[in-house]
């Protein structure tokens, strides 16, 4: 009997907890560096963001709950990952051309990223300030809401990590654009969320023209701030100023080095609000 080939899937986007197909049902190739085609993931379109935004929004709860809910919530997302790190390895390995050893180390640290976050979402707590007047001031550290990211293509793992989870270890709901050379490394990673017991809506993942996708997301005013990694970060800067959506433009960076992580992020993930407490005579 004649083996059976694989039958070719093209990836989904991943809206509300679900795969969606996109709104236009057209998809786009991934190729590997020698032009081999990996697979398939859907072309998302203006109407694909506008449906994750609404996604996002809807999952407001994620903001309400406590740091140690979203902190073991992680950790699954971190053990699961863990647990098909040898897929990911061969998928990024196909995708980039990297050697193996370096892919892997990369993986590697994609899941210690995401036990770093897990550990920090209760502990990013905020500050006691004391005015001049008599009293003292809360300085309470508290979600954005929905942040739209555009991710880069280097390290398209981690890198995709390290900038959606901060931002949901804090409370924020994102919609994020993942690499447009690599994108299959975020297409198989909602796999691991869809195991993980992460809320629907909480991280939604639209595949597609970087460029195009990221100028509707910092346009649309349901979107509260916008991460750009990327070539084009003034294009997203100046979109986002129709509603003086709060920005970070970030150039190229050692995405496995330290400064990679910790409290330059959760800080662009939160806002302060100033709490005034009188006390004494």
């Amino acid at each position: 009997m004649r083996e059976i080939d694989a039958i070719d899937r093209t990836a989904k986007l991943f809206i509300g907890g679900k795969q969606a197909r996109p709104d236009g049902g057209y998809s786009r190739a991934v190729l590997s560096p020698a032009g081999e085609i990996l697979g398939q993931v859907g072309e998302g379109s203006r109407k694909d963001i506008r449906n994750a935004v609404e996604a996002a929004q809807k999952a407001e709860s994620w903001s309400n709950s406590t740091g140690h809910a979203r902190a073991q919530i992680l950790y699954y997302v971190a053990e699961n990952l863990s647990a098909r790190r040898a897929e990911f390895v061969e998928r990024i390995r196909a995708m980039t051309g990297t050697p193996r050893g370096t892919v892997a180390k990369g993986v590697e640290a994609t899941v210690r990223r995401l036990f770093t976050y897990a550990a920090w979402a209760d502990k990013y707590d905020g500050a006691v300030h004391n005015p001049p007047l008599r009293g003292v001031v809360l300085a309470m550290n508290e979600p954005m809401g929905v942040i739209g990211i555009t991710a880069p293509d280097e390290a398209p793992l981690l890198a995709f990590t390290s900038l959606w989870a901060p931002a949901v270890a804090m409370g924020n709901r994102v919609v994020i654009v993942p690499s447009q050379k690599h994108p299959l490394a975020a297409t198989d990673f909602y796999q691991v969320l869809e195991t993980s017991d992460m809320p629907p809506g909480v991280v939604n993942i639209v595949t597609g023209a970087r460029d195009e996708l990221s100028k509707t997301l910092a346009e649309h005013r349901g979107v509260d701030a916008m991460w750009y990694f990327g070539a084009n970060g003034k294009a997203a800067e100046a979109a986002s100023a129709d509603d003086l959506k709060r920005t970070w433009i970030g150039g190229p960076r050692d995405w496995f080095d330290a400064a990679a992580e910790g409290r330059e992020f959760l800080g662009r993930a939160t806002q302060v609000k100033n709490v005034w407490i009188p006390y004494g005579a």
